[in-house]
């Protein structure tokens, strides 16, 4: 950088579709350690570079039943560890991306309210009474935890139509972050 410091390089590349390591579920977390607080760490960095609300240790690479998040709520960063989801109610239409799947946002209905337990870092029972976003968030990351992307959440016509453009980014390499592309349950595109 221009001020005489180093700029902070993400420890991890996200791993995207296709990427054999986001099809397995990840182990259980048995002990918090350093080398964990290091991940943790790790894993914020890359979170933040990639502009992303939250990262599942698997999308670096790491079947480790974790995530990080940052809801740009003034909370600042957070970590949930071994999460499970104990109840769901309502429902939420939203456009909702991933990292893993970069570019690409389905209109996909969810379930509005979740109560989720997990760990700290420090090893604290942590319990959330989540709602909209955060609701969300953590069914989604959780389903990373667990082997599955979104692109198991949406209508048929919604995959055909994300599969179509990946393959299409897939042979033209596209860009890195490329532009978003918004498809509703229908399959309809909206370039954005």
């Amino acid at each position: 950088m221009g001020d005489g410091t180093l700029a902070r390089m993400p420890a991890f590349a996200i791993r995207t579709y296709g990427d054999p390591v986001l099809r397995q579920r990840a182990a259980e977390v048995t002990d918090i350690d350093a080398a964990l607080r290091r991940l943790v760490d790790d894993m914020i960095d890359t979170m933040y570079d990639a502009s992303g609300l939250a990262v599942a240790a698997p999308q670096v690479g790491v079947e480790r039943r974790l995530f990080v998040y940052d809801l740009n709520d003034d909370r600042g960063p957070q970590v949930m560890i071994n999460p499970v989801i104990e109840e769901l109610d309502g429902e939420w239409a939203y456009d909702e991306g991933c990292l893993s799947v970069p570019g690409l946002y389905f209109t996909i209905r969810r379930p509005k309210d979740a109560l989720v337990r997990g760990l700290d870092l420090d090893g604290n029972e942590v319990r959330i009474e989540a709602t909209t976003l955060e609701a969300r968030m953590f069914q989604h990351e959780i389903e990373h935890l667990d082997g599955h992307l979104l692109l198991e959440r949406v209508t048929p016509a919604q995959r055909k139509a994300g599969l179509r453009i990946l393959r299409e980014r897939q042979v033209t390499g596209g860009p890195r972050r490329p532009p978003t592309v918004v498809i509703d349950e229908d399959g309809g595109i909206a370039d954005d």
